[in-house]
């Protein structure tokens, strides 16, 4: 049965074996070469360094989101975007097929690329290419760079990256399977991050920290702050179980400024008390915020303004980190000059407001009080269903709808809670499923729904929250009827 304990070494070692003899570039790994190699890595290149300063000084990071598929051609991608676009965390985003372990197809896709002389992957085929390939693009730059995908089952590609010299690696057991999986189950999908987890582990063990991030958006689409920020505190108590030391929480901008810098400011605070309660000390900690997930304009001038107003929410919410998005998010895979827009774009909203407080904390603590009176509701009945074990808590806490991810394409997820906003844009819960929300707090958000009912004319319904989806990329925060 599954259980939040520390993988025993015998386990570990049984386990990796085959991990690494799935796919020949396995055979490349050597963890003590690793860990060596890893000790030589100057400390501007190390992703926990970078995120502890930024926590420490008060800073706010930018990062893009970029991959393709040729080794080469890659690093030429990353150069472009810590020179012209001035990042200052870099990305190697994996591609589809790697991400559903399919390296036959990604190595035809590999093939097609150098024939075309172009990228015919979406992404960075980091199994294919192995640890010489990958190091070669580790050695190219001079940020940290991190691995970002969406992989259930990512115990090779940690591997080979991890041993390649990325200092960070992102995903978890359940943001990497309910949003992106459909028929992965989760007691598959955590026992193989907790392996991930365990390896990140051995490198902290050997004086080596990697910083590990759970992916905060979900499915990107009107997910309630206190439904993204569970998941995120329990797989960073999974990951601190198995050894992990850094620890970045994603969140994924949700839209009404209060309700976001809210969200930030009680993902911290939340995140510290249940990892300090689990009996956990010696952790960093630090938030990335995620711009815009959901539907972009496809005219640039107005995806530059969705760009902009996320970048001043991350102003005022001071996260470690913002992922950055591009004007081009319409229209598919950004081209680099795209990617450098959005970054320069973000970084002259985030200078120019670096002095600027717009908001008094005071304003915003109902909010903060309330989503973590929703995250205490779902966490208390996570535990109540595992017995006090947090990881068969939340496989059960998915089967009985407990927990329950909006618009999520896993058969594991109930789907049965359906989000929309308010008057005022905030989201709330229109149908609850079978969350754990006490009757004070569905009272709350109906009252608030039924405000906004009332100022449409209209009665609350599912056409407000398909409006609501497709809002954004037509120019207003709230589905309003015509």
């Amino acid at each position: 049965m599954l259980k939040n304990r520390k993988i025993e070494m015998s386990e570990f070692e049984t386990i990796r074996k085959e991990v690494l003899a799935s796919w020949p570039t396995g055979n490349e790994v050597r963890l003590d070469e690793a860990i060596r190699y890893h000790r030589e890595i100057p400390v501007s290149k190390r992703f926990a360094a970078a995120m502890k300063r930024a926590s420490d000084e008060g800073w706010i990071l930018l990062q893009p989101r970029a991959g393709v598929a040729l080794v080469d051609e890659h690093i030429k991608l990353l150069k472009y975007l810590e020179r012209e676009g001035e990042a200052d965390l870099l990305p190697t985003t994996i591609d589809a097929y790697t991400r559903q372990n399919r390296y036959e197809d990604a190595a035809r896709g590999i093939e097609k690329s150098l024939a075309a002389g172009a990228s015919l992957l979406n992404g960075f085929p980091a199994v294919n290419h192995g640890v010489a390939g990958c190091r070669k693009v580790v050695e190219a730059v001079s940020k940290p760079i991190q691995v970002r995908h969406g992989t259930p089952d990512a115990r090779l590609l940690a591997e080979i990256t991890l041993a390649a010299g990325f200092t960070s690696f992102e995903g978890g057991g359940i943001s990497y399977n309910i949003p992106y999986a459909k028929k992965v189950p989760l007691e598959k999908s955590i026992h193989d991050w907790q392996y991930v987890d365990r390896l990140v582990g051995l490198y902290e063990e050997n004086g080596v920290r990697i910083n590990r991030e759970p992916f905060g958006p979900l499915t990107g689409t009107l997910v309630p702050p206190f439904i993204s920020h569970t998941i995120g505190i329990l797989e960073g108590l999974l990951a601190l179980e198995q050894g992990v030391r850094s620890i970045t929480l994603g969140y994924g901008q949700a839209g009404n400024i209060l309700q976001d810098i809210a969200a930030v400011t009680s993902l911290r605070e939340l995140a510290h008390d249940y990892f300090r309660a689990a009996g956990y000390s010696d952790y960093e900690l630090s938030i990335a915020f995620h711009q815009w997930m959901g539907g972009f304009p496809e005219d640039e001038a107005k995806a530059f303004s969705v760009i902009a107003w996320g970048s001043v929410v991350a102003a005022f919410a001071r996260p470690e980190k913002i992922i950055v998005k591009t004007p081009h998010e319409a229209m598919g895979i950004p081209t680099r000059e795209a990617n450098a827009q959005g970054l320069k774009a973000t970084r002259q909203i985030i200078n120019m407001l670096a002095d600027q407080r717009l908001f008094d904390p005071l304003s915003i603590r109902q909010e903060v009080d309330i989503i973590k009176h929703e995250v205490r509701n779902l966490m208390d009945k996570v535990l109540e269903l595992g017995g006090g074990d947090w990881a068969s808590g939340i496989v059960a806490a998915f089967q009985a709808g407990v927990l329950d991810v909006p618009f999520a394409p896993s058969i594991y997820n109930a789907g049965k809670i359906m989000p929309v906003r308010d008057n005022e844009g905030f989201i709330r819960i229109f149908q609850k499923g079978n969350l754990p929300l006490d009757n004070e707090i569905l009272a709350w958000h109906r009252s608030k729904l039924l405000e906004r009912a009332r100022a449409e004319g209209r009665e609350i319904s599912f056409q407000m929250v398909t409006d609501d989806i497709y809002a954004i990329s037509k120019g207003k925060l709230v589905g309003r009827p015509k």
